[in-house]
């Protein structure tokens, strides 16, 4: 089975987390307004959520954003501002940023209540799918995946939680081999949702308990099940959000009992999704 996230009004997962968060703010937090720094479905995130709450929103994104997703922030009511092409230097604009005009920052997935907020994902799951053996989850900075484990722990300890990540940023392979969080000095990758440098330490401690394995895809697998999902399920994943589902088209996961994997967003420039499409 295949939890849509892509489904969401923002395309991705990731309204669970910038909602709750901004939500759980004070008054006078929201006064004063919210900032993040994201590569694009968490600036979209926290852009609708803060518009509902009543807030204002900057997001600090890579220079080399895919321009869906910067638009995507603009239509939801956020500011854009570009802070170059790292997580590093985008994180260090926006705390500059927070710090001279009294912003809250809402961090793409090293926060408690962020984490909070993906956790409702694999409750709906659990309450949709109470039989599922095995979950699928794709691995960025680690928030959808220490959510997933929280759940899972706490109601159903015996589910075989794997994480899905790109060969070309596996930044939880390595931090399961060290036993804590390692940065990588590049990450690359077709899946540009899934790029953080290091598995966040917030989020590593919570999952390195839970997790069952991680898999690694590489980006032809991605694409094979990007095209797989648009022509055979209706589906329109972006790369990120079709990783669950290449580890289990290319015979990586084995399942033994019902399956679910998260497809996490569909926020992909439609040229580029019909370049994968029809590759």
């Amino acid at each position: 089975a295949l939890k849509g996230e892509h489904l969401q009004p923002v395309g991705a997962f990731k309204i669970r987390g910038a909602y709750t968060a901004i939500s759980r703010l004070s008054p006078a937090e929201r006064e004063a307004g919210v900032i993040t720094y994201s590569s694009g479905n968490h600036g979209q995130a926290v852009a609708y959520a803060a518009a509902r709450l009543g807030t204002r929103a900057i997001v600090v994104m890579p220079d080399h954003a895919p321009a869906i997703k910067v638009e995507g922030v603009k239509r939801h009511g956020g500011e854009v501002r570009m802070g170059g092409p790292t997580s590093a230097t985008r994180r260090a604009k926006a705390e500059a940023i927070a710090q001279a005009d009294g912003l809250t920052i809402i961090p793409p997935f090293d926060d408690l209540n962020v984490i909070a907020g993906q956790a409702t994902c694999t409750l709906e799951i659990l309450e949709q799918a109470p039989d599922v053996e095995t979950l699928l989850v794709p691995v960025g900075g680690g928030g959808l995946l220490a959510g997933a484990c929280v759940v899972v722990a706490a109601l159903k300890p015996d589910i075989r939680v794997i994480g899905v990540e790109p060969t070309g940023a596996a930044k939880l392979t390595a931090a399961m081999a060290a036993g804590s969080p390692v940065s990588l000095e590049e990450t690359l990758s077709i899946a540009d949702g899934l790029l953080p440098l290091a598995i966040g330490g917030l989020t590593f401690p919570i999952i390195r308990p839970i997790l069952r394995e991680t898999i690694q895809v590489d980006d032809a697998q991605i694409t094979a099940a990007v095209r797989v999902l648009s022509l055979e399920c209706g589906v329109s994943a972006e790369p990120s959000g079709a990783a669950t589902s290449a580890a289990l088209l290319a015979g990586a996961v084995r399942p033994s009992g019902p399956t679910v994997a998260i497809v996490s967003g569909g926020n992909v420039d439609p040229t580029l999704f019909q370049q994968l499409v029809h590759a």
